[in-house]
């Protein structure tokens, strides 16, 4: 047969899993340089001082302008992801490697819905059976004792501000997806650093350590990766509506978890696994959905 699995998975499927893969390594890298005492903001600067220098080459590469059409939402998007970013840094640096992920992807619920109210995108019935099986295993993986009766070592405040940042991120996604419209891929992604690298300075005040080869080295790779997820996931969101994009990312859970058991020895629980699995498994009738063609409307 001349058709492969690979061409059988649609073109943004495959973006966003790229995305996925780039992203976990990223979070495991910003998990490790944390480690070794590397404050936040300086995390976020450097992954912005290094995006910024990759997508000024790859925007000069296409020979247009740096700065786009419309700049007002450009930088409203560089800003509210550089916030939402310093959120996901932090429930990345204070809470395990899996479940941190796994609290950022609560933001495909947000962005169905945001995609709804300003996109005017209509809701899909597998999209709907994505979110409702998303949830329930981020309410297994999150609150166990509400299964098991234990209680949960998950520090409220760390899961509040993962939740904060996967509204900013929906948000965020979802002017991509707006300004995909109009912007090319290339020039969206140059914003992000061209606003976070500013303000991740300001906010650093003199809380800056001075990193060795080694942890310069490792920051750096967190730009690298970093550019690698936000390229998969311009273009997925270019060529898929924004909820069902974003939910392909689901596979970042996957990757999350076995670098942390990998790199940083936290073994899931139980609970971690049933609550992932519930996940991966709303996301795949997402992917494979689209027998399901009778929307939801509003």
């Amino acid at each position: 047969m001349s058709n492969s699995f690979g061409s059988y998975i649609p073109l943004g499927v495959r973006y966003m899993m790229l995305s996925a893969l780039g992203f976990a390594l990223m979070s495991a890298c910003v998990k490790y340089v944390s480690n070794y005492g590397i404050p936040v903001f300086e995390i976020v600067a450097a992954r912005a001082l290094v995006s910024l220098i990759i997508s000024y080459l790859d925007v000069k590469r296409k020979g247009i302008s740096v700065w786009g059409h419309n700049k007002v939402l450009l930088f409203t998007r560089g800003a509210v992801g550089t916030l939402a970013l310093m959120c996901v840094y932090y429930a990345v640096t204070t809470l395990p490697l899996a479940e941190a992920t796994i609290l950022q992807y609560v933001h495909p619920v947000f962005t169905a819905l945001l995609a709804v109210l300003f996109l005017k995108e209509k809701v899909h019935f597998s999209t709907v059976i994505c979110i409702v099986m998303c949830l329930l295993g981020l309410f297994v993986m999150v609150n166990p004792a509400a299964v098991e009766g234990a209680t949960t070592e998950l520090p409220m405040f760390s899961v509040m501000v993962a939740i904060l940042g996967a509204f900013g991120s929906s948000v965020a996604y979802v002017i991509v997806r707006k300004l995909s419209q109009t912007e090319d891929s290339s020039v969206i992604i140059f914003y992000f650093p061209l606003v976070a690298l500013p303000m991740s300075l300001l906010l650093i005040g003199d809380s800056f350590v001075v990193p060795d080869w080694y942890l310069t080295g490792l920051l750096v790779l967190v730009g690298i990766f970093t550019q690698v997820g936000q390229l998969g996931l311009t273009k997925a969101m270019q060529t898929q509506a924004a909820g069902k994009a974003s939910a392909y990312s689901y596979v970042q859970i996957v990757f999350s978890a076995a670098l942390g058991v990998v790199i940083f020895h936290e073994v899931p629980s139980v609970w971690t696994y049933l609550g992932g699995m519930l996940i991966v498994a709303g996301a795949l009738v997402n992917v494979f959905g689209q027998r399901l063609k009778a929307p939801w409307h509003r």
